[in-house]
C-alpha cells in the first residue's frame, strides 16, 4: 500500500493515449458534412453551428474538469469525460443507423447537436491531460512535455480527417460511426489501464497528511504541486490577469486550429469546389502539421523562452491569414495553410510552457481556464465564418480568414504584455535583498 507506481514517462504515455481518443470528436461532423446538409437541408450557417458544436462541451468543461485535477490527479475525470463521449458517440451511431438515409430529415437537427455536444466531452480531455502532465514534470521540461502531450494528442483530428471519408466510400456513414464508436471505446479502456497520476496524489490517495505527501514527493522528484482545493484552484487563478491574456491568446492559436480543422472540409470543398476526399486530404494535411509543428514549439520554447516563441508564433499566424484572405487558388490556400498550421502549433506549445510560470500555485485552475474558454474558439469562429459566407457569397470563404488576422494581432499585443510582467518580476525577484 505505502509504494507508488509509474514515472513521468508512464504519466505522459497514458495521459497522451487518452487525450488522443477524447480529441478525435474535433473531427465528428466536418468531413461528413456535405452529407448531412443534403439529407437534413441546411443552411450555411447550420451547418457551420453542426461542425462546431463538439467543441462547446469539449471547450466548457475544460474549466471544472481540469481544476478537479488539483483534487483526484486526473485519472478520474479522465474517466468521466470519456465515459461522456462514449454514450454522445454511441447515441449518435445509434441515431443514423435508425435513420440514415431515408428518415434523416431536419427534424432530427436538434437532437445531432445534443449527440454532438455530447461527444465533444472527449475534447475537454486536454486540459485534465496538459493538469497531469505538468504535475509530473520539472518546470524546466513542461515545455518539451507537453508539446509531446499536445501535438501527439492533437493528431488526431487530422487523422480522422483523413480516414472517414475513405470509411465513407467503404463502410458508409453507418459504418464509419460504428468504427470511430469502437476505436473511442477501445482507448478509453487503454487510458484505464495505463492512465496514471503524479506521485503526490498517489500519497495522498494512501492516507498521507498534503503535507507529508508534499515531502515524500518532493523527494521522489516532484516540483509543481496542486493548491489546496478546487476551489482555492478556480478562484485564485481567476484573480490573477496573466490567466486571461493566456487565454486570449489561446482563443486565438487552439481556438482556431480547432475551428479550421471543422471548417476546412467545407472551405475547400464548397470554396475551391474539391471533391470530399481531396478536402479531407487537405484538412487532415493541416491538422496533422499543426500537430507535429506543436511537438517543436514545445522544445523551441524550453529554448528560446515562451513570450518569445508565442511572439514569432503569432506574426507567422497573420501572415498565413492574410494569404489565406486573397486566395482564389489551391495553390495559394495550401501555402497559406501550412503557414496556419506553423502558427497555430509552435503557439500552441507555447502558451502552456508560459502557464506554470504565469500561477505556479494553480496549474489545474489555470489549464482549466486556458483550455476551456481558449477552446472556445473552436465552437464560436466557425460560425462567424459561416456569418461571412451568408452574407457575402462564396467570396465570404476567403475573406472571413480576416478574423484570424485581428485575433492575432490582438493576441501579440497580450503576449508583449506578459512578456513585460514577467520580466519585472524577475528583476523584483533579482533586487529583493537577502533576510
Amino acid at each position: 500500500m505505502n509504494s507508488i507506481q509509474g514515472n513521468p514517462k508512464q504519466g505522459l504515455t497514458g495521459a497522451t493515449i487518452g487525450f488522443f481518443i477524447g480529441f478525435a470528436a474535433v473531427a465528428l461532423f466536418g468531413p461528413t458534412a456535405q452529407r448531412i446538409k443534403d439529407s437534413l437541408e441546411l443552411t450555411p450557417l447550420m451547418v457551420a453551428f453542426l461542425v462546431a458544436v463538439p467543441s462547446l462541451s469539449g471547450s466548457l468543461l475544460r474549466i471544472p474538469f481540469s481544476a478537479w485535477v488539483d483534487i483526484t490527479g486526473g485519472r478520474k475525470p479522465f474517466l468521466v469525460l470519456l465515459g461522456l463521449s462514449i454514450a454522445g458517440m454511441g447515441g449518435l451511431t445509434g441515431l443514423i443507423l435508425w435513420s440514415y438515409p431515408d428518415r434523416l430529415s431536419s427534424s432530427l437537427y436538434p437532437w445531432m447537436l445534443v449527440l454532438g455536444a455530447l461527444s465533444g466531452c472527449g475534447i475537454a480531455t486536454f486540459s485534465v491531460g496538459a493538469s497531469q502532465v505538468s504535475y509530473w514534470h520539472p518546470q524546466r521540461r513542461q515545455g518539451s512535455a507537453l508539446g509531446i502531450y499536445a501535438g501527439l494528442g492533437n493528431l488526431a483530428p487530422g487523422i480522422f480527417t483523413l480516414l472517414l471519408p475513405l470509411a465513407l466510400s467503404t463502410l458508409g456513414l453507418e459504418g464509419s460511426y460504428m468504427a470511430w464508436f469502437l476505436l473511442l471505446v477501445t482507448g478509453t479502456f487503454l487510458y484505464y489501464r495505463l492512465g496514471r497520476k503524479s506521485w503526490y496524489f498517489q500519497y495522498r490517495e494512501q492516507g498521507h497528511p498534503p503535507a507529508q505527501a508534499y515531502e515524500l514527493a518532493r523527494r521522489a522528484g516532484q516540483e509543481i504541486f496542486p493548491a489546496s482545493s478546487l476551489k482555492d484552484s478556480l478562484f485564485f487563478s481567476a484573480r490573477v490577469w496573466r490567466t486571461w491574456a493566456l487565454v486570449g491568446i489561446y482563443f486565438t492559436t487552439f481556438g482556431g486550429f480547432v475551428a479550421l480543422t471543422a471548417w476546412l472540409p467545407t472551405y475547400y470543398s464548397a470554396y475551391l469546389n474539391t471533391s470530399v476526399l481531396a478536402a479531407g486530404a487537405f484538412t487532415g494535411l493541416y491538422s496533422i502539421a499543426t500537430s507535429v509543428f506543436r511537438v517543436m514549439g514545445g522544445g523551441l520554447a524550453d529554448r528560446l523562452g515562451g513570450e518569445t516563441t508565442t511572439a514569432a508564433a503569432l506574426l507567422v499566424i497573420i501572415a498565413g491569414a492574410a494569404l489565406m484572405s486573397f486566395s482564389q487558388t489551391l495553390g495559394m490556400s495550401l501555402s497559406a495553410e501550412l503557414l496556419l498550421a506553423l502558427g497555430m502549433g509552435v503557439g500552441n506549445a507555447a502558451v502552456f510552457k508560459l502557464v506554470p510560470q504565469a500561477v505556479p500555485r494553480a496549474v489545474g485552475g489555470v489549464s482549466g481556464w486556458v483550455g476551456g474558454l481558449g477552446a472556445f474558439g473552436g465552437f464560436l469562429i466557425p460560425p462567424l465564418l459561416g456569418v461571412a459566407v451568408q452574407s457575402q457569397g462564396l467570396q465570404g470563404y476567403a475573406s472571413g480568414f480576416f478574423l484570424f488576422v485581428v485575433l492575432a494581432a490582438v493576441s501579440l499585443v497580450l503576449t508583449l504584455l506578459l512578456k513585460q510582467s514577467f520580466t519585472a518580476h524577475s528583476a523584483a525577484i533579482e533586487e529583493k535583498p537577502a533576510s
